[in-house]
């Protein structure tokens, strides 16, 4: 899908992000795992309406159909816009993922989100070793082979800058009395890997950052806590705010870590969790208000509207 023009509307001209060329990612292309709903899916979002050429990538292709249809309603004056199906625990569909952004110039950015968090992860007793396996080889390696192979894109075409970003999590920074060991693990590993390449390929420009989100508010979280309060209350009692986090707050992180405006924060654990970590004893009183994720909507998100400038 191209755009980037403005766009006629029964009142005029609507001016778009994209028209004036004026995004904080144009003219960049990025590659985002795990797209098809939740962080990576309003990364996507943002991404395309900030001005990216965006590969968005998922295991399941009715999925990326579905999420690629949104993001093209949402923004309409995105550029480039594309889908691949990925199992990003195999290094030669990651590769093809990377390969696919070739004729696009090479990657800039690239988003390592794809995840899993199986319902059978439990304690060091309980998790068998066959979900032990298959969370870190997602979970990790996904996370290996997509900086590997980021990083020999960026090599290849020459750029003198790039920004990878890999899903953590705050459960990689504290312990829970509720256990996916599995999960917990391959999260720490990430953070550590994270951190390591931060350091190994900083002179050549390419920054690393681990995203950790605290808990997020959905659907399977939601469906999973249903009506008992009491297992609600004691995970939302931990949040300052009152309220779980939504996947738009994680995506305008990334796409702060994406951006040439974060060039100087590199190796970092960034945590986005509305104070959880740093909490003790939290506020009583009802939760926040929380923002609307874009998929929730129905409307172009990319419009400039009462900034001054006129409507044709």
């Amino acid at each position: 899908m191209s755009g980037g023009s403005s766009r006629i509307s029964s009142t005029g001209v609507i001016h778009t992000i994209n028209s004036f060329a004026m995004g904080r990612l144009h003219g960049k292309n990025a590659i985002v795992t795990g797209a098809a709903g939740g962080i990576g899916l309003e990364t996507s979002i943002l991404f395309a309406k900030e001005g990216a050429n965006v590969l968005m990538a998922d295991i399941s292709a009715p999925a990326l159909d579905k999420a690629v249809a949104k993001l093209k309603q949402l923004v309409p004056s995105a550029h480039k816009v594309d889908i691949q199906v990925c199992d990003v625990s195999k290094e030669a569909d990651v590769k093809a993922m990377v390969d696919h952004l070739d004729a696009w110039g090479g990657v800039d950015i690239m988003f390592n989100n794809a995840g899993i968090m199986h319902a059978d992860d439990a304690d060091a007793i309980d998790t068998p070793e066959k979900i032990w396996d298959l969370t870190q080889a997602i979970n990790v390696k996904g996370v290996w082979f997509g900086s590997k192979h980021a990083i020999l894109s960026l090599r290849k075409h020459n750029k003198i800058r790039g920004s990878i970003i890999n899903t953590a999590s705050v459960v990689a920074l504290v312990g829970s009395a509720t256990p996916q060991l599995a999960y917990t693990a391959s999260k720490g590993a990430v953070l550590a890997m994270t951190r390591e390449l931060a350091i190994v390929h900083a002179r050549e420009g390419f920054r690393f950052n681990a995203l950790c989100p605290a808990p997020l508010n959905t659907p399977l979280l939601q469906d999973w806590l249903g009506d008992d309060q009491p297992k609600r209350l004691r995970r939302e009692i931990h949040f300052p705010s009152g309220r779980f986090g939504e996947a738009i707050e994680q995506a305008q992180a990334v796409l702060f870590l994406a951006s040439d405006e974060s060039s100087f924060v590199n190796g970092q654990d960034f945590v986005v969790d509305g104070g959880m970590t740093k909490a003790y004893v939290t506020p009583e009183g009802p939760p926040l208000a929380a923002p609307k994720n874009n998929v929730s909507l129905s409307e172009p998100v990319d419009a400039i509207r009462d900034t001054g400038i006129p409507e044709a």
